[in-house]
C-alpha cells in the first residue's frame, strides 16, 4: 500500500477531488487507482479564513505489470510518497495457568468493558459488577436530576454503564503512544459498534454524548454475546483476601462473588471503593492532578478565533487548546473542550457539587466551553495520606454547593478577576446584581444554576494562577479573557486523585488484583482508558488459559 501525506483540498471537496489529487501525486491518472482510503484528515487553517482539509491517504494501485510498489515509490522521488505501514493489534490469549473462576471486573467503564470485550471474546467469561445503572435507566436519571436537582448517588453522570465519559463530549483522540495498535483498535471496534466511520482518520475523533450512549450500550450486548455476564447496580463494598491473594468480593454489603481474578476499574469518582481499598491495605499513593472552573463564549467567537468566520461551511464547531506556564509556577491549561457543547452539573455526592462538560454530537450548541484548570500536587492536599487528594477535591465541591445552594454557581470572569487582583479584599459588592443584567450571552448548563462568588472556592494562590492563565490565553484567542466570558465550578474531577500501584504484569502487590484506566491512575480519558483495560485483558491471557468451569445457567451470580 501506497501512503501519500499533505493531500490539501477545500472542505467542500469531492471524492473524486480527492482522487484527483492521489493520481496526481503519483503520476497516474485515476484509473490505475484500485482503492483509496483515508488515514487522517485535520483542518489547516494557517492562513484563515482561507481554510483547506489536509489529509493522508493510503492508495492501492491496479496494473503494477510485475512492479513493485516500493520500486514505483522510489523511482517518484517524492517526499509526500512512502510506503504505508500499519500496526494491525492481536489479542493473543497463550496463557498456561488453569482458570476455574471467571474473571470480575469491577466497573463498566471504558477501562472495564474493554477488558471484559476482549477477554470474553476470547472465552475467558467474564463478570463485570457495576454500581450504577445500564445506560438507558442512567440517561433518565440524569435527565431528572438536571431537571429537580435531586441526586441519586448511584445513579449519575459518574456512575453508571459507560462511566463518567458517557456524559461528556465522546472525546476519542489521545496522547498515548500507539505502537501495537490499540488505538485504532479502540475506534475500529467503537465504529463496529456504530460509531461513525470517520472517527478512523479525524485528528480530533469525537461522537458525542448521544452516539456514545449507543455504542456503550452495543459493546456491553457483544460481551454478554460471547458469554459475559454484566450485572448492575451491584457496588463493591469489600474484597476477599486469601494468603496474600484476591478471592473475590462483596457486592451490596452481603453478596459474595468469588473470583481469583479481580479487574479494579472504577473510575475516578468512586471513593468510598478507595477508601475500602485503602483499608484492605491495597498500596496507593496520591497524585498530582488540576482543579478549576468551566468558561464558556459564544461558539461563534470561536470560530472566528480558529475559522476566519462565524459561521464556516462545510465545517464543525471549531475547538482549540490553550497552556500557560504562570509565575506562581503553576501550570494553567484547557481540558476537555466542547464546542457547541453544555456545563453539566456532574455531582455524585450529598451536599457535594461539581461540574463537567458535554457535547452532542451535531455539536450545534450557541455556546463553546472548556475547563480552565490549575496543577496541583500532593503538597497542596495539607495531608500525606494516599487519600488525601480526594479530601481536597470534597472541601472544594462543598464550598461550591453552600455557594450555589445546591444549583451551579455561576460569574463573570469580569467580577472574578477584579476580585483576585484587588489585594486583600474579600468582600462581594454586588456581583449577582452586575451579573444578572448582563445578557451579553447567557450559560449553556445542565442542571439549575445561580450567581454567586467563585473565588472562595480555591486557595488564592490558583485563583491568581487561573487569572494569568486566562490573560495569556487571550493573546491567543481574542475575547478569551473578556469580562462577559461565564465561568461555573467547581471542575474537580479531571482525573484520578489516587493511583494504585501495580507491576509490569498489571497487579497489585495483592496477587490477582488488576488495578486498570483512569480511576486506578493509568489513564485519562475515554481513549486512554479503553487501551489500559487491553492491556490489562493482555497481561491475564499471558498467564491464564481461557475460563474452562461451567457457567450458571440462571443469569445469577454464583
Amino acid at each position: 500500500m501506497i501512503r501519500i501525506n499533505q493531500v490539501k483540498v477545500r472542505p467542500e471537496h469531492t471524492e473524486e477531488q480527492l482522487y484527483r489529487k492521489a493520481a496526481t501525486t503519483l503520476k497516474t491518472s485515476i484509473q490505475e487507482i484500485e482503492s483509496l482510503s483515508i488515514v487522517k484528515q485535520s483542518v489547516d487553517a494557517r492562513k484563515k479564513p482561507d481554510i483547506y482539509l489536509s489529509y493522508v491517504l493510503d492508495v492501492q494501485l491496479r496494473n503494477m505489470s510485475g512492479r513493485s510498489e516500493e520500486v514505483f515509490v522510489s523511482r517518484l522521488k517524492n517526499a509526500q510518497v512512502s510506503m504505508a505501514h500499519t500496526e494491525c493489534y492481536q489479542f493473543h490469549a497463550d496463557g498456561k495457568k488453569e482458570l476455574t473462576e471467571q474473571p470480575v471486573i469491577v466497573g463498566a467503564g471504558p477501562g472495564g468493558l474493554f477488558c471484559a470485550y476482549y477477554l470474553a471474546a476470547d472465552g475467558y467469561c467474564p463478570i463485570v459488577v457495576e454500581r450504577g445503572k445500564d445506560v438507558d435507566a442512567r440517561q433518565k436519571d440524569v435527565e431528572d436530576f438536571w431537571k429537580t436537582g435531586i441526586l441519586n448517588p448511584g445513579s449519575n453522570v459518574q456512575f453508571g454503564e459507560g462511566g463518567a465519559g458517557t456524559f461528556s463530549d465522546g472525546k476519542l483522540n489521545t496522547l498515548v503512544k500507539d505502537r501495537d495498535g490499540r488505538n485504532r483498535e479502540v475506534l475500529r471496534l467503537f465504529v463496529e459498534c456504530g460509531a461513525p466511520e470517520r472517527i478512523l482518520y479525524e485528528a480530533k475523533p469525537h461522537i458525542g454524548t448521544d452516539i456514545l450512549c449507543m455504542v456503550i450500550k452495543r459493546l456491553r450486548q457483544k460481551i454478554e454475546a460471547f458469554g459475559g455476564k454484566v450485572y448492575f447496580e451491584s457496588e463493591v463494598t469489600d474484597i476477599l483476601v486469601e494468603g496474600g491473594r484476591i478471592a473475590g468480593v462483596i457486592l451490596n454489603g452481603s453478596r459474595k462473588l468469588s473470583g481469583s481474578i479481580v479487574v479494579c476499574a472504577i473510575g475516578h469518582s468512586a471513593r468510598n471503593t478507595f477508601e475500602m481499598l485503602y483499608d484492605r491495605q491495597v498500596p496507593m499513593e496520591a497524585k498530582a492532578f488540576a482543579v478549576g472552573f468551566r468558561v464558556e463564549h459564544p461558539q461563534a467567537m470561536i470560530n472566528e478565533s480558529q475559522y476566519g468566520m462565524e459561521e464556516p461551511p462545510y465545517l464543525s464547531a471549531a475547538a482549540y487548546k490553550v497552556t500557560a506556564q504562570t509565575s506562581v509556577g503553576r501550570s494553567v491549561y484547557s481540558f476537555c473542550m466542547c464546542p457547541g457543547g453544555y456545563v453539566v452539573n456532574a455531582s455524585s455526592e450529598q451536599g457535594k457539587l461539581a461540574v463537567n462538560g458535554m457535547s452532542y454530537s451535531s455539536r450545534d450548541g450557541r455556546n463553546a466551553n472548556s475547563a480552565v484548570i490549575v496543577s496541583v500536587t500532593p503538597e497542596d492536599f495539607g495531608t500525606d495520606h494516599p487519600l488525601g487528594g480526594i479530601a481536597f477535591q470534597r472541601k472544594l465541591e462543598e464550598k461550591a454547593y453552600v455557594l450555589g445552594n445546591g444549583k451551579v454557581p455561576v460569574q463573570r470572569y469580569g467580577n472574578f478577576r477584579d476580585k483576585v487582583t484587588e489585594a486583600g479584599d474579600n468582600t462581594l459588592t454586588g456581583v449577582a446584581a452586575t451579573q444578572g443584567t448582563d445578557e451579553t450571552f447567557l450559560p449553556c448548563i445542565k442542571g439549575e444554576w445561580s450567581y454567586a462568588d467563585l473565588t472562595s472556592i480555591l486557595p488564592m494562590v490558583c485563583n491568581r494562577a487561573f487569572v494569568e492563565g486566562m490573560e495569556q490565553f487571550e493573546h491567543h484567542i481574542h475575547g478569551f479573557a473578556m469580562a462577559q466570558t461565564v465561568m461555573s465550578g467547581i471542575e474537580s474531577r479531571t482525573s484520578s486523585p489516587v493511583r494504585i500501584l501495580r507491576d509490569e504484569t498489571m497487579q497489585s502487590v495483592l496477587k490477582g488484583f488488576y488495578p486498570c484506566g483512569e480511576g486506578a491512575g493509568y489513564a485519562g480519558g475515554i481513549t486512554s482508558a479503553a487501551m489500559d483495560g487491553m492491556r490489562v485483558a493482555e497481561s491475564i491471557a499471558a498467564e491464564y488459559r481461557p475460563f474452562c468451569g461451567s457457567i450458571d445457567g440462571t443469569g445469577e451470580i454464583f
